[in-house]
């Protein structure tokens, strides 16, 4: 299986490790900054894999017709390149978010429909041992009646992250922190609480990031359509560098908390059918990452692969993604306005909240 990689940022590595690891035939990298994409080849001694390097995406496309591509570029090109790619057959795994506007996922869907290729968007934190051990228990509906969950994601970004890259926390091709550092959590507050969403309330605002256009923190109160809540925190501006990131989920059966730097580790674990033991699952469920970007990358490529292989949907598909960015964009709409917001968001984007903070 044929593989590319648009974009080699900060977060290429992962995809590029993920890809080796999963063996695929790795072809071409593709990026508009040659040192960028030097650096990559080097680190991962892509020469050695006859990996031909390109500064124009559609270029790739047409001379290498790979079967399979990464997008990494910034937040703001993914749905514009991700069109090219569908257009051209090709499958993809798209960093999050999967757009930066509700009419540009749904125009990925539909066309990824239409085409007939499968399209991930990655969010590997659903491939935690930690979260594939809770969903698990939620579909087994261990937990019962649900009652409400809460996503904390206490992190730090500083003055040098955002000047490393002009595109970050701008309106027009980044958001915030909810949608940049925090959207991953968010992705699994939903998921795991019922996907459906009937209104969010919010605040949001930049405390600590003048130098940015977008939050630094976000506050969010959500209604799911089967009754339960959710709470939002995420924040940039916690001292002096990343403290945690975090789930709870409470049913009426069952406790947990997931915590760690990025959810990778089970630090409650209460069920009132007393299958399994507390203290054992916390020990088998237990990573512990270099990063917050976790191991998720490798069995996400794998469910990706396998999907392609089987005619199937990825486990994590774009319409999974469109409801973390539909989620993301429900809180800046309602923060904006200053009042409930009610899901399904027919047309709303990052764009439409430029000048919020000026």
């Amino acid at each position: 299986m044929k593989y590319a990689l648009i974009g080699c940022g900060r977060i290429s590595p992962n995809h590029i490790a993920a890809a080796l690891a999963n063996k695929l035939e790795f072809v071409a990298v593709c990026d508009i900054n040659e040192q960028m994409m030097e650096d990559k080849i080097l680190k991962f001694k892509l020469d050695e894999q006859n990996v031909t390097r390109y500064h124009d995406y559609r270029e790739m496309l047409k001379e290498q017709k790979p079967d399979l591509v990464s997008i990494c570029t910034e937040s703001g090109k993914h749905a514009s390149i991700a069109l090219d790619c569908i257009e051209s057959g090709v499958n993809l795994i798209i960093e999050k978010p999967i757009a930066l506007s509700i009419k540009d996922a749904d125009a990925i869907i539909e066309m990824a429909r239409k085409k007939k290729v499968k399209v991930c968007a990655c969010h590997q934190n659903r491939f935690n041992k930690s979260v594939v051990k809770i969903r698990e228990a939620m579909e087994q509906n261990r937990f019962g009646k649900m009652m409400h969950g809460t996503a904390h994601i206490r992190w730090n970004r500083g003055r040098d992250y955002y000047d490393r890259a002009s595109w970050r926390g701008t309106w027009e091709q980044d958001g915030g922190a909810l949608m940049n550092q925090c959207i991953h959590n968010i992705d699994l507050l939903r998921w795991m609480m019922g996907d459906e969403i009937s209104e969010v309330f919010a605040y949001t605002d930049n405390l600590t990031h003048p130098y940015i256009e977008a939050e630094d923190l976000g506050l969010a109160l959500v209604k799911f359509a089967n009754g339960s809540y959710g709470i939002i925190e995420g924040t940039t501006n916690i001292y002096p560098q990343n403290l945690e990131e975090t789930l709870y989920l409470f049913g009426e059966k069952g406790t947990v908390k997931a915590g760690g730097q990025s959810v990778n580790i089970i630090e409650e674990w209460r069920f009132a059918d007393l299958l399994d033991d507390p203290e054992e699952v916390k020990t088998t469920y237990h990573e512990n990452p270099p990063n917050v970007y976790g191991y998720g990358h490798t069995p996400l490529f794998a469910d990706v692969i396998e999907a392609i292989r089987e005619d199937r949907q990825p486990m994590v598909t774009a319409e999974a993604g469109k409801r973390a960015l539909e989620l993301v964009l429900a809180i800046y709409k309602s923060a904006a306005e200053g009042k409930p917001v009610r899901l399904p968001l027919e047309d709303c984007a990052t764009i439409d909240f430029t000048g919020r903070f000026s």
